[in-house]
């Protein structure tokens, strides 16, 4: 800060004593560069005030936050468990090598099946699968108030309507009736993860750099009250606090930012969300860091990749058609992604979306973003870090828009099937519609400074606008765009009509579970991954056996999507599965190290001439729901897993970030907040 602007600084604050916190540093180093900032109120809002950010404030964000999630999975929260689609939660799992991602097939749900297998045996699975996710898309809906609240300093009504953006959504209501529990979660990581690249971007400094506005303005304060206090305490302890305190800041962001790392990581697709969010909204010298972190909360899977081989194989071309982002009812494919929708499922959406209400929700959303675009592009408030962040989240809003859009046309295919086929790991981008997710936060943003933006037209034609009346205007177009979000897609409420509901499993798993006393890979009938249970709903559903048996369940990964079959990875377990529909002889069966065939007797699909074989076998355990037999003959051996304790280290790094990054982003923001707090020789 030039020497003539921080003596306008000192002059701006010289009879109210030193800032008392960080948001009223920024107001001061705004006003500062911004010398019009006062009276051009560039995003709407009566003044660059506390935005909201008092005790009450939080409180109402955090509270409608919860009542829209309550709204949202309602009839998930009864006894029960997860099941649906892709979605699948067991009373009880186990780490089994598939957990750990060194099964045959790619790490797709690794962490998460870890963790759940770790805490299972102390809390029912069932319980953590859905306080992971209605706390996921709590986060979600509240990071999104905080993040406008700290980057726009937008006030209470604009909060609520980030929130809603957040949460009431064609992207949140899709993931879900698809069973994307986990991905919400990294879902829900990134405002918190674009928050915390814009705090570490404030609190970073060098010793051979200067220091930021923000920094200086606290270091002239903080010389100021040295000075008047040194003759009675006759020491410098100002002069170590200051020199301390950016150096605790920015230990706390970057914790901070390694707990939205793990958080997200909770499936790969999660981490490389938050990783390109970081990537975009953090300094440039700060980007190596970030990558470590970032290589750090993805240890799980990079490990079992590395380990098992599974996932640097080629992937199947034939999955970049399957899961190519879809139109919508008169949106076409640009349309519907702009308006967070377009998932490849025509399945997995609400009704609403079927009908020309899909076009009039996104016509209201697209409507609600465009009117706080230009503020948000443009506006003064917070300083030039933020305005330098809220521009990132611009663009990347624009690309997660545009590039999925261009990957589901012909020409874009075509490069998306080369990747696949000759780039390792490249199949996690076969499902483009996953990373519209990254338009969130700047939808958020430009929806909560539309309502500054509507509030300015009104003091402009007001003539007799006051403070009051502007507050009420501003409630008034929240109250509005709040509505307009949610009644185009009213059937999100009450899961999604009742489709996302608990089950009950029948009693026969857990009996099956304890009947397996043995080592050995456990092949499954009918043939397929997917089921219908009568107990699970009209939707198919993924097999809950490999999360319901303590041995590792063989599965081919082969994926029925749009009429065709996308191939998977489990090469032996392809071999298994034929061998049990040609009838193959249980000798056959051991070689390929199979001890188990589990029957489930409730759900179609293709036996084949697998009588023929099971009548070879013993049976072990029988009800009308499942049948258990043993292969006879198979060698109880079984190989020594060395690369099971590099997983399980993989995945303890993981669950320290995951634990430890928060809690000390936390005690570093209140010692932090400590030492800001004006003392005695201060007052």
């Amino acid at each position: 800060m030039p020497r003539s602007e921080r003596s306008d600084v000192l002059c701006d604050r010289q009879r109210g004593g030193p800032p008392r916190d960080r948001h009223e540093v920024d107001r001061i180093v705004a006003r500062a560069r911004y010398p019009n900032i006062g009276t051009l109120r560039p995003v709407g809002f009566s003044s660059v005030s506390d935005g909201g950010a008092g005790l009450r404030a939080r409180v109402v964000a955090g509270a409608y936050s919860a009542v829209l999630v309550t709204v949202m999975v309602g009839p998930l929260l009864g006894p029960g468990y997860l099941l649906l689609r892709d979605a699948v939660s067991t009373p009880r799992s186990y780490l089994t090598g598939s957990a750990l991602g060194l099964g045959d097939s790619a790490p797709r749900a690794v962490p998460q099946d870890a963790l759940l297998a770790a805490v299972s045996p102390l809390v029912d699975g069932g319980l953590m699968v859905k306080a992971i996710l209605v706390l996921a898309l709590w986060a979600s809906g509240y990071g999104a108030a905080a993040l406008v609240r700290e980057l726009l300093r937008a006030p209470l009504a604009a909060q609520l309507v980030a929130v809603t953006v957040a949460l009431w959504n064609p992207y949140v209501a899709e993931r879900l009736l698809q069973g994307h529990w986990s991905l919400l979660a990294g879902y829900a990581a990134l405002p918190w993860t674009a928050l915390t690249a814009y705090r570490l971007r404030g609190s970073s400094h060098t010793s051979d750099t200067a220091h930021t506005g923000t920094d200086r303005v606290r270091s002239v304060w903080e010389s100021r009250a040295r000075r008047a206090s040194k003759s009675d305490e006759g020491g410098d302890g100002s002069q170590q606090a200051a020199t301390r305190r950016p150096n605790r800041e920015t230990l706390g962001a970057w914790a901070a930012l390694a707990g939205c790392f793990a958080a997200a990581g909770l499936t790969p697709t999660g981490a490389l969300l938050a990783g390109i969010t970081a990537a975009v909204t953090v300094r440039r010298r700060q980007l190596p860091g970030t990558l470590a972190l970032l290589v750090a909360a993805s240890a799980p899977w990079l490990t079992a990749t590395l380990l098992s081989g599974a996932g640097a194989e080629p992937s199947d071309p034939a999955g970049i058609p399957a899961f190519a982002a879809r139109a919508e009812p008169g949106l076409g494919t640009l349309g519907s992604l702009a308006g967070l929708g377009g998932i490849w499922n025509a399945d997995a959406v609400p009704d609403s979306r079927t009908t020309p209400l899909a076009l009039l929700a996104t016509l209201l959303l697209l409507a609600i973003v465009v009117s706080g675009i230009r503020p948000v592009a443009t506006a003064a408030t917070g300083g030039r870090e933020s305005l330098r962040v809220r521009r990132a989240l611009l663009a990347l809003a624009a690309a997660a828009v545009v590039l999925p859009a261009l990957a589901a046309t012909g020409w874009g295919m075509e490069a998306m099937e080369w990747l696949v086929v000759n780039v390792p790991g490249a199949g996690l981008l076969r499902d483009t519609q996953k990373y519209v997710a990254l338009a969130a936060p700047a939808y958020a943003l430009c929806a909560a400074a539309g309502c500054g933006a509507l509030a300015s037209l009104f003091r402009r034609t007001s003539t007799a606008a006051t403070k009051s009346t502007e507050a009420t205007a501003t409630a008034l177009a929240a109250t509005a765009f709040i509505a307009f979000l949610v009644l185009p897609l009213f059937d999100l409420a009450w899961g999604a009509g009742g489709e996302m509901r608990a089950v009950r499993y029948p009693p026969g798993w857990r009996h099956v579970a304890e009947s397996i006393d043995a080592q050995g890979d456990i092949a499954v009938l009918p043939a397929g991954m997917f089921r219908r249970f009568p107990y699970s709903g009209t939707a198919a559903v993924l097999d809950p056996a490999p999360r319901m048996l303590p041995n590792d369940v063989l599965q081919t990964g082969e994926l029925p999507v749009r009429g065709r079959t996308v191939s998977g990875e489990g090469t032996r377990a392809r071999e298994v599965e034929k061998l049990l529909l040609q009838g193959g002889s249980p000798q056959d069966l051991s070689h390929l190290g199979v001890e188990w065939i589990l029957v489930e007797r409730t759900t179609p699909g293709p036996l084949g001439e697998s009588k023929t074989t099971l009548a070879q076998l013993e049976p072990v355990y029988s009800d009308n729901d499942l049948a258990l037999y043993r292969v006879p003959g198979h060698d109880p051996t079984v190989a020594v897993q060395h690369h099971r304790w590099l997983a399980i280290t993989a995945h303890l790094l993981w669950a320290m970030l995951l634990i430890g990054g928060p809690a000390l982003a936390v005690a570093a923001r209140r010692l932090s907040g400590i030492q800001n707090r004006p003392s005695a020789a201060e007052n």
